[in-house]
């Protein structure tokens, strides 16, 4: 059974003619970047998502996420991020693997943010990807991705991401990486609840609607809950956080290919972030 589930998401995620974006990311994606347009409830792996949402990080962050696809080996994606404000600008540095010894793909981004006053803040990231099938072929292509939050209010934040607007050619072949661009919108409404919005559109593919919520139901734990619609994929996760760490246990289900659980592990050095989770 489980080699036909393997085939089965090999050919959902390589059914374009390139590869593209959604490949990369896992399949509860969204619960990775749902505080990207928050400030009260934003992490390390939101500036992933957006790149502006690193201005706001308060002090050095790192994070690791793994997440066993569809309970496949194969398609397992691993995901780490770290974080550094200076007050010339805060840095990150991400990396992305997934894969298996017969196919395997890897990214490394550098990226880098700073807030233009109060109401705006702009990111950047540079990315280096690659792909790799042994005895067969490989390629790898470098590409940028830009993003800007709007502080509407105090409670109330809206951003725009796009992912590589230009370029993106593989070194070895005629294949090229999608663009993708997005808005979203996010809602503190109290220190214990956060709604988020975002809409998707990648280059031939559907429009993609990801929301999201999260509820701090006790001092120390909270909650995740949203949905994907291009795949109508639903993901939810409970975390943990004590002192300057946090631990999520997420899950996120396909209805044809199944359940893909997933954990997530962040540290903050130096004074606990400034963050509800970490109260």
């Amino acid at each position: 059974m489980k080699k036909y589930i393997f085939i089965a998401s090999i050919v959902l995620l390589i059914s374009a003619d390139i590869f593209s974006q959604a490949l990369r990311q896992p399949v509860s994606a969204i619960y990775l970047g749902l505080g990207s347009y928050s400030t009260q409830h934003d992490d390390v792996f939101s500036y992933i998502n957006n790149q502006a949402a690193l201005a706001q990080v308060k002090n050095v962050s790192a994070g690791v996420y793994g997440e066993r696809r569809f309970l496949l080996t194969a398609t397992s994606l691993y995901t780490a991020a770290i974080a550094i404000p200076t007050k010339n600008g805060n840095f990150g540095v991400n990396i992305k693997y997934s894969g298996f010894k017969n196919f395997n793909e890897n990214q490394i981004g550098l990226a880098y943010a700073r807030s233009l006053g109060k109401k705006c803040d702009v990111g950047i990231q540079f990315n280096y990807y690659g792909y790799k099938v042994p005895s067969y072929t490989s390629a790898s292509t470098v590409n940028f991705e830009i993003g800007a939050i709007v502080h509407l209010t105090d409670k109330v934040n809206m951003g725009v991401h796009v992912y590589n607007p230009v370029g993106g050619k593989f070194s070895k072949t005629d294949e090229k990486l999608t663009a993708a661009y997005k808005v979203g919108l996010g809602y503190d409404v109290s220190d214990n609840f956060f709604i988020s919005t975002e809409i998707m559109k990648e280059e031939d593919f559907p429009v993609n609607l990801n929301a999201g919520i999260q509820y701090r139901f006790m001092k120390q734990f909270f909650a995740r809950v949203g949905v994907a619609s291009a795949t109508s994929t639903g993901y939810a996760g409970v975390g943990i956080s004590w002192s300057n760490f946090r631990l999520d246990v997420t899950g996120s289900y396909h209805p044809q290919l199944g359940l893909s659980p997933g954990l997530l592990l962040i540290m903050n050095f130096g004074t606990p972030a400034n963050t509800s989770i970490n109260e």
